[in-house]
């Protein structure tokens, strides 16, 4: 595969939704912890504009990040929005005033939370809404979802929400939610290191359903790897634009949203979807994964 500008596109789902491969994680907007406002207001704007100004289509955010403040920002930057501009929000959390993360799984939780979306998006339909399991930490943990994703379909039926995702999930909990609702995406902690997606990120592909990352660099817990910055110094490429250009070689189907609060490292992750790896960088890279213990990356 050839790199394209921002990594080619791809079409979520059965929906009707194209984007470029290359998107937006806008959590990082709000302020420290995802709390509050930025400290640099117009700066946040700045990135989100020179974002779609590059050819981005594709904004996740979610109503509890800030809370309400990065959808605000959004807004402000954006609104009214360019024709094609996809943008992905998240239900099933809350943060109440101690700043810690809550999950938000009741009927009328998930239903206040759309209008949230709805009103601070300045929307009166969103794009696509993932159900968002808290679980512990970071990673999923089995447990069934039907509820919530039922609630989901019943506001898509009522004209709300266009399409449905998953965030946080095992593979049977999308087969859950699959017998309930077409699923357009999956959105889960994947990078180069943090492999145990592997099987699902292939059975999505094959049902031409997006794969979304998060934490494509590492989250919390930055990727560290001498092959790594090996690679990177072969390509003369920072080690996060080779890890985020492995990601866009490993399936056609993932769709990355890495996130920055400033514009240069905006520009350095775009500049990834363009780099070309060799089939021999590609099997070093694979080959980070190898030994490593559950959790070590990621937070």
């Amino acid at each position: 595969m050839r790199p394209t500008s921002l990594g080619g596109s791809f079409t979520l789902g059965k929906s009707s939704l194209t984007v470029n491969r290359m998107g937006y994680g806008a959590m990082q907007l709000a302020g420290p912890g995802v709390w509050g406002p930025p400290k640099d207001p117009d700066g946040a704007v700045a990135v989100l504009r020179e974002a779609v100004a590059a050819g981005v289509n594709h904004i996740d955010t979610a109503d509890y990040y800030g809370p309400h403040v990065t959808n605000q920002i959004v807004r402000q930057a954006l609104h009214p929005y360019p024709a094609g501009l996809v943008i992905v929000t998240k239900l099933g959390g809350r943060r109440p005033p101690d700043k810690s993360w809550q999950p938000a799984i009741l009927p009328q939780e998930l239903t206040a939370g759309v209008h949230d979306n709805l009103r601070n998006l300045g929307l009166d339909v969103l794009d696509i809404v993932n159900y968002r399991v808290m679980g512990s930490g970071h990673g999923p943990e089995e447990g069934s979802i039907a509820e919530q994703v039922t609630v989901l379909a019943d506001l898509q039926r009522k004209g709300l929400i266009r399409h449905i995702g998953l965030s946080n999930v095992t593979a049977s909990q999308v087969a859950e939610a699959q017998a309930i609702t077409d699923i357009v995406c999956v959105q889960n902690n994947y990078n180069l290191a943090y492999r145990h997606d592997d099987t699902l990120v292939d059975e999505l592909g094959r049902q031409g359903i997006a794969y979304v990352p998060f934490f494509p660099l590492g989250g919390f817990a930055p990727l560290q790897s001498a092959a790594l910055e090996a690679a990177a110094a072969s390509l003369q490429a920072k080690p996060m634009q080779v890890a985020l250009a492995w990601l866009l070689y490993r399936a056609p189907n993932i769709l990355l949203i890495p996130g920055t609060s400033s514009v240069h490292h905006l520009r350095e992750n775009l500049e990834a979807a363009s780099m070309e790896l060799s089939p021999e960088t590609i099997a070093e890279l694979d080959a980070i994964a190898i030994g490593r213990p559950h959790g070590s990356v990621g937070a």
